[in-house]
C-alpha cells in the first residue's frame, strides 16, 4: 500500500552526490514555472529541448518554453526517473527545494487554481495533436499525452497526494495510516 506521502528527496540527493559531473538541482525558486504542481521538485529556468520526458514521461511536460514537474514521484524508482530527467537538462534548471518554499496557503492556492491548470493543459495537448508536420508527428504526440496524463492526475490522485504533501509540510514526517490527513 502506497503511503499517504513518501519524501523522495533523500534519495535524491543520494543518488546525485554520488560521481562526478555538474550539479543536477540549480533551479531557483522565484524562476519556478506556475505550471508545477507542489512539492519538492520543480522545473525553472529549464530549456525548450523538451527532452525530459524521454527519462521521466509520468513526471514531466512542456509548454512552448519550459519543461515543468506535473506529478510528484512516489517511489525511488520515479526519483530516479525525474532525477534523470533533471541531469539532461542543458541549464540545469530542475530543482528539488519545493519544501522550503511550499507552505499550505500556497499549496491550497495551487489547488484552487487547478481549473485554470487543467484548461491549459487541455488546450496544449489539442494544440500538440493538431500539428501537421509528420516529422514531428511522435514528438507532438508525447507532448500531448504528457497534457493528457496531466489533466488525468489532476482528476484523480493529485488530491490525495497534495493532502499527504500537507501533512508534510506541517510534520515534516509522512503521516501514519491511522492519522487524517489536512484538507485542501
Amino acid at each position: 500500500m502506497q503511503p499517504a506521502y513518501w519524501d523522495p528527496v533523500p534519495h535524491a540527493r543520494r543518488i546525485t552526490t554520488t560521481g562526478t559531473g555538474s550539479p543536477v538541482f540549480t533551479g531557483v525558486w522565484a524562476e519556478r514555472h506556475w505550471l508545477n504542481v507542489p512539492g519538492p521538485f520543480y522545473g525553472a529556468n529549464t530549456d525548450t529541448m523538451e527532452f525530459g520526458r524521454a527519462f521521466a514521461p509520468r513526471h514531466v511536460a512542456y509548454d512552448c518554453e519550459h519543461e515543468f514537474v506535473y506529478r510528484q514521484p512516489v517511489t525511488a524508482i520515479e526519483t530516479e526517473h525525474l532525477v534523470e530527467a533533471a541531469r539532461i537538462e542543458p541549464y540545469s534548471g530542475y530543482a528539488c527545494d519545493g519544501d522550503d518554499h511550499w507552505t499550505a496557503g500556497s499549496v491550497r492556492d495551487w489547488w484552487r487554481d487547478r481549473g485554470r491548470v487543467r484548461a491549459w493543459a487541455l488546450a496544449a495537448a489539442q494544440e500538440r495533436e493538431a500539428e501537421e508536420d509528420p516529422r514531428y508527428r511522435g514528438h507532438h504526440e508525447d507532448a500531448a499525452r504528457g497534457h493528457r496524463d496531466f489533466v488525468a492526475h489532476i482528476d484523480d490522485g493529485l488530491e490525495a497526494y497534495l493532502r499527504g504533501y500537507l501533512f508534510w509540510l506541517d510534520q515534516r514526517r509522512e503521516p501514519r495510516p491511522d492519522e487524517p490527513l489536512p484538507r485542501l
